[in-house]
């Protein structure tokens, strides 16, 4: 089994890009986030082509795209204020609650 890694900054309806593969520069809204296996599902990210049976009368059969998980590696989280992909900072406030921050604007996310 995958070693579990702790350290993942990225949560689910977080806006993301793609750093690398064939959809390097699209960005999009992270609809899952398995963290055993340090992968996510991004909307409009790494799709692909699956082939689906007609099981009932009403059931569309035929070729359907979907999104695949895609490793969390490969994603970086787009900045609301400086709207660029940067890496996340995470800081420990006064009350102890964590808060995530951009380490290029230092800004809040």
């Amino acid at each position: 089994m995958k070693k579990v890694i702790t350290r993942i900054r990225i949560k689910k309806n977080d806006t993301v890009t793609a750093l690398t593969g064939r959809d390097r520069g699209k960005s999009g809204k992270i609809l899952k986030v398995f963290y055993q296996k340090s992968r996510a599902i991004v909307e409009g990210i790494n799709m692909v082509k699956k082939h689906t049976r007609k099981r009932k009368q009403e059931d569309q059969g035929g070729i359907i795209q979907t999104e695949s998980p895609i490793d969390i590696s490969n994603l970086a989280l787009l900045c609301k204020s400086c709207n660029k992909p940067a890496r996340i900072g995470v800081t420990v406030l006064s009350d102890g609650t964590k808060s995530r921050f951009c380490k290029k604007c230092k800004e809040m996310i």
